[in-house]
């Protein structure tokens, strides 16, 4: 039941999860955090079992940690996609990990970037995606309402439309939401209540 989506903007890139744990039917969490920051300026959003996603994503955040100690140089946005894909594709015929992914990121002279990832070790540069059941609801909003270049103020607008898209649509749908906005100063958090975010836009 989760919801991860994110697209391109100006000169930022963003990703949306829901803080939601459940298993089958029976809810865990209510405030779960389905990122990884993997360094200042690098946010991996990932979709699967609890398990697989936290052994995996801290198994990215460590080794990308090692490689900049160890030879003083980071990795892009391009280089990590590639490495968080290489690891799926390793994984896949001994244990693989079932999460599904979304890697965002900024580099000077380059700008942002989103990387989409899924279980079988696919991995696509694209402008919108999204994962989960609440993410398949996304992506005809972002074909219809996505534009190059958008400002902040229409990225919560287009996130508002998602999230309100999710919760008329989705029987069991979250309240509660993590977005992720990724820009040359770093990583910003903004805490979403759909009941009170919603509620204004009425």
């Amino acid at each position: 039941m989760d919801v991860v989506f994110g697209f391109v903007g100006y000169d930022f890139a963003v990703v949306v999860t829901d803080c939601t744990a459940a298993q089958q039917i029976i809810v865990q969490s209510h405030d779960v955090d389905k990122t990884v920051e993997l360094d200042a300026t690098k946010v991996l959003a990932i979709s699967g079992p609890r398990g697989d996603c936290v052994a995996y994503g801290e198994y990215l955040k460590a080794n990308i940690r090692l490689y900049r100690l160890k030879y003083q140089h980071s990795l892009d946005t391009a280089a990590c996609a590639h490495y968080a894909r290489n690891e799926l594709a390793t994984a896949l015929r001994s244990g693989p990990y079932q999460v599904n992914c979304l890697l965002a990121g900024y580099d000077e002279g380059i700008g942002p970037e989103l990387y989409c990832m899924d279980y079988l070790a696919t991995s696509h540069k694209v402008n919108t995606g999204g994962h989960g059941y609440g993410g398949m609801f996304c992506l005809s909003l972002f074909d219809k309402h996505w534009v190059p270049n958008m400002s902040r103020g229409q990225a919560m607008d287009l996130i508002d439309l998602c999230v309100g898209e999710v919760c008329e649509r989705l029987v069991t749908a979250p309240k509660d939401y993590l977005v992720k906005i990724v820009d040359k100063n770093g990583v910003e958090t903004i805490k979403y209540d759909a009941n009170e975010r919603l509620k204004l836009r009425k």
